[in-house]
């Protein structure tokens, strides 16, 4: 059977796919097989799609044995190969929470969204043509929904707080969750002596920071042994993670009330977000340096600044 440098078996019939999106070990998709069935959560971009069916080459599987590609939410880095990928998978259906189902469906509306945020050429050059999927294979998820994959049950659940189109996927044999951003982000550079670090993802346009604590609660509800990050790989350490992600949600939301007024308020919120990071991961005893830091983190704080800036001006409509 072949061997891939970009895969990693994890045991419980799942691998982790580095997507090769930006960096090695930043963008994650999983393949799911149980009985000689499987299913993509995830996809990364489009450049991706060689890597995802490799891991189905690696597990002996034809094209055929896929019956869900299900996506985390829609944002391009996690949902942007699904059309591409689909097209190889006879039998799949994609699996999408309501509010995204449509952007799969026809993503022009998605593409100009991702357009406003990063740029039309950028976006062309990062995730290509993004691909439809027909309406007859897309199925919308809800909340409490099980799908079986030969026997093995999936529950998602609607996770909002990221983005209001973000379901979490649980699966109760390795007890872990597929949480997509809703559990935030941490790198494998930063493992640390006390260690992994993490920290919330807040980008445009749909962060809400009490849905997104309450998401984190209801997650832990089902008591996770791990979570299955997109961005990156497996953690472990569930309620201390969680203890330190809710915490810097709410560091977060200080600080951009704090600069809700200035005029300078995308530079101010980034040298802030930077000062931040920097210091939980100090206190957890990384030795990175800081450029090196700022480098790994440099796409992370720009986004996160833009979406506490779009929460900043919601709110302040919403109050007027």
């Amino acid at each position: 059977m072949p061997t891939f440098p970009f895969l990693e078996a994890l045991g419980h019939g799942i691998t982790i796919i580095d997507t090769g999106f930006m960096r090695p070990r930043f963008d994650a998709a999983y393949l799911v097989v149980e009985s000689g069935r499987a299913a993509y959560i995830d996809s990364g971009t489009n450049d991706a799609l060689p890597r995802l069916l490799a891991a189905l080459d690696a597990q002996g599987l034809g094209r055929e044995a896929v019956d869900y590609v299900i996506v985390t939410h829609v944002h391009l880095d996690h949902a942007g190969a699904a059309g591409l990928l689909m097209q190889q998978l006879p039998n799949a259906r994609l699996v999408v929470h309501p509010r995204g189902a449509p952007h799969m469906i026809d993503p022009s509306a998605l593409v100009a969204g991702a357009s406003a945020v990063y740029g039309a050429e950028q976006v062309a050059r990062t995730y290509g043509t993004v691909q439809p999927v027909p309406a007859g294979r897309v199925l919308a998820s809800h909340d409490g929904m099980v799908l079986d994959l030969a026997g093995l049950p999936l529950l998602l659940i609607e996770t909002p707080g990221h983005a209001r189109h973000h379901h979490c996927i649980w699966d109760e044999r390795s007890r872990g969750w597929f949480s997509g951003d809703t559990f935030g982000l941490s790198y494998p550079e930063f493992e640390t002596p006390g260690g992994r670090y993490l920290l919330p993802t807040t980008t445009p346009v749909q962060f809400e920071p009490e849905p997104l604590k309450a998401s984190v609660a209801r997650m832990l509800e089902h008591r996770p042994v791990c979570m299955y990050l997109t961005h990156y790989g497996r953690v472990d350490d569930v309620g201390p993670l969680a203890a330190q992600l809710v915490e810097q949600i709410d560091a977060m939301v200080v600080l951009a009330r704090q600069l809700a007024a200035a005029d300078d308020r995308d530079a101010r919120l980034r040298s802030g977000l930077a000062r931040l990071y920097r210091e939980r991961l100090r206190a957890r005893g990384s030795g990175l340096d800081d450029a090196r830091i700022d480098e790994l983190l440099a796409t992370d704080v720009t986004l996160n600044a833009q979406g506490l800036g779009v929460w900043l001006d919601r709110e302040a409509r919403n109050a007027a």
